[in-house]
C-alpha cells in the first residue's frame, strides 16, 4: 500500500525523501520504529500498529490543499455558539454532574469551559472524524513540511496503544491525527488523558466522563488555567475611548477601563478594582468588545485563531448564564480577501513584518494596521479599512456590510496543528 501511495504521486513523495536523506518511506518507517523503541514503546505495540502505518498521500495532499477562510466573528460565533450549543451544553454539564463537580474541584476548571470546547471540537462527540490516525500521522511524519512534530505525535500514538487506552482500529479520527471528543493530538492525549470512569482505561472517544476529566486537565495544567478568575465578558466602549489601547498586547486594570467609560452592555458600571484586562475588539471599534482576562491567554493557546478562542470563550460565558452579545452598532465593513493581501503588501513596503502575505489578519498583521492607523491620525483599532487601504496606495472596492457574510464554517488550527491557521 505505501508503495502505491508513493508512486501515484512522485513528486510529492519527493518532498519527503528529501528531507530523510533520499530514503523511501519503508525505510523511513523502519527508522521510526527504532525511535519508538528507544522512546520505550514494546515491540508488541509496534506490531499491533504496523499494519495501520501505511503512507496515503491524500492525507499530504489534504495538508498541503488547506483553504483559508475570512468569515467575520459575528458570523462564525452565530454559527459556531449557537442556541442549540448553549442548550445542550447546559444539558450535559446537569447530565454528567458528577464528573464536571469532580473536574472542577480538582482542576479549577468551571464546567462551560469544558463544555463550550466540547461543543466547537466535536459537537458534542458528533463530529470526531474517520480517518485512521496511525495513518493520518505517519503520512505527514514522512512528508517535508512538520515531518519532526509528526513522528512525535506518531511515537505518542504508539504509547497510548501500549498503555492500553485505545487498540490501533479503534484510533479514528481527524486527518490532522486528532483524536477523541476535544480533539487532543496523540501527545496531549498521552500526556493529559484521565481515567474518569473508572473502567481502566483512558477513552475520549466514547467515554463522557473520561473526555470530562482530561479536558480539564489540559486546560489547567497545559494550558495554565487560573483558578477562580474570569476568561471573557462582553463590554460597551464609548466613543471617545483612547482606541489604541485596545489590544491583547496592552493590559489595564478594570478600574482603568471603569475610568475610561468602559460599562457593561446594560451600563451598569465595571467592578472598579485592580484585575488587569485587556480590551478585544474582534472586528474594531463598531463591534463586539469583550474584557479578556489572564484565563483567556488558555484559549489562544488551545487554538491561535482569535475568531476561534473569542468565539469558544464566548460560548462559555453563554453556557455559563451570560446573555447573547450586542448586536453591532453600526455595519462593519471587512477586507476582502485579495484587499487584505494588498494591504499587507503596503505594509511590508512600509516596513512592518505582518508574517505571511496570505490575507489573513494574524497578530502582526493587526498591530502593523494599529501603527499605520496612528500615523494616518485614524481610530487605532487594529481593523483593517477600505479608508486605510486608499490612505496607504491602494485600491478598494466599495464597502459592504459584514452581516450577509456566508456562513462557512473556517477550519480550526491549535498552535501545533497541522492545519492553516483561522482568519485572526
Amino acid at each position: 500500500m505505501a508503495a502505491i501511495a508513493i508512486s501515484a504521486s512522485p513528486a510529492l513523495a519527493q518532498r519527503g525523501a528529501s528531507c530523510h536523506g533520499g530514503q523511501s518511506f519503508p525505510q523511513f518507517l523502519a527508522g521510526l520504529k527504532q525511535k519508538a523503541v528507544a522512546a520505550g514503546v514494546s515491540q508488541g505495540a509496534i506490531a499491533q500498529a504496523s499494519p495501520y502505518l501505511v503512507y496515503d498521500q491524500s492525507i499530504v495532499n489534504r495538508d498541503r490543499g488547506q483553504r483559508v477562510f475570512g468569515q467575520i466573528f459575528t458570523v462564525f460565533a452565530g454559527r459556531m455558539a449557537s442556541e442549540g450549543r448553549r442548550v445542550k451544553g447546559q444539558q450535559l454539564i446537569k447530565q454528567y454532574a458528577g464528573a464536571f463537580a469532580r473536574a472542577e474541584k480538582e482542576y479549577g476548571v468551571p464546567p462551560a469551559v469544558i463544555a463550550a470546547f466540547w461543543a466547537l471540537e466535536s459537537d458534542f462527540g458528533a463530529v470526531q472524524g474517520n480517518l485512521s490516525t496511525l495513518r493520518s500521522l505517519v503520512s505527514l511524519a514522512y512528508d517535508c513540511r512538520r515531518s519532526e512534530m509528526f513522528q512525535d505525535e506518531t511515537i505518542a500514538a504508539l504509547k497510548i496503544i501500549d498503555r492500553g487506552d485505545l487498540t490501533p482500529a479503534e484510533m479514528i479520527g481527524s486527518w490532522a491525527g486528532e483524536l477523541g471528543q476535544t480533539q487532543f493530538l496523540p501527545r496531549h492525549y498521552y500526556d493529559y488523558a484521565v481515567d474518569y470512569d473508572g473502567d481502566g482505561h483512558r477513552d475520549m472517544l466514547r467515554s463522557a466522563p473520561d473526555v470530562i476529566g482530561s479536558t480539564a486537565h489540559y486546560i489547567a495544567t497545559g494550558l495554565k488555567w487560573r483558578r477562580g478568575e474570569p476568561w471573557l465578558q462582553e463590554v460597551q466602549a464609548p466613543d471617545n475611548l483612547p482606541w489604541d489601547q485596545a489590544d491583547l498586547t496592552v493590559k489595564h486594570p478594570r478600574s482603568q477601563w471603569a475610568q475610561w467609560g468602559v460599562t457593561y452592555p446594560n451600563g451598569r458600571p465595571l467592578q472598579s478594582d485592580a484585575l488587569p484586562a485587556s480590551l478585544l475588539l474582534p472586528m474594531g471599534r463598531h463591534g463586539p468588545a469583550f474584557l479578556a482576562y489572564a484565563n483567556f491567554d488558555a484559549y489562544t493557546e488551545w487554538n491561535n485563531s482569535l475568531i476561534y478562542a473569542t468565539t469558544a470563550a464566548y460560548l462559555a460565558t453563554r453556557i455559563a448564564g451570560a446573555p447573547p452579545m450586542q448586536k453591532p452598532r453600526a455595519a462593519v465593513a471587512q477586507l476582502s480577501f485579495n484587499e487584505m493581501k494588498q494591504l499587507q503588501q503596503l505594509l511590508v513596503r512600509a516596513g512592518y513584518d505582518v508574517g505571511k502575505v496570505d490575507g489573513v489578519l494574524g497578530q502582526n498583521t493587526r498591530s502593523a494596521v494599529k501603527a499605520m492607523q496612528i500615523k494616518y491620525r485614524l481610530p487605532a483599532d487594529s481593523w483593517p479599512t477600505a479608508e486605510l487601504l486608499t490612505r496607504m496606495g491602494g485600491t478598494a472596492a466599495p464597502s459592504a456590510s459584514a452581516e450577509p457574510e456566508p456562513a462557512t464554517e473556517p477550519r480550526r488550527a491549535r498552535r501545533d496543528r497541522p492545519a492553516a491557521p483561522l482568519p485572526q
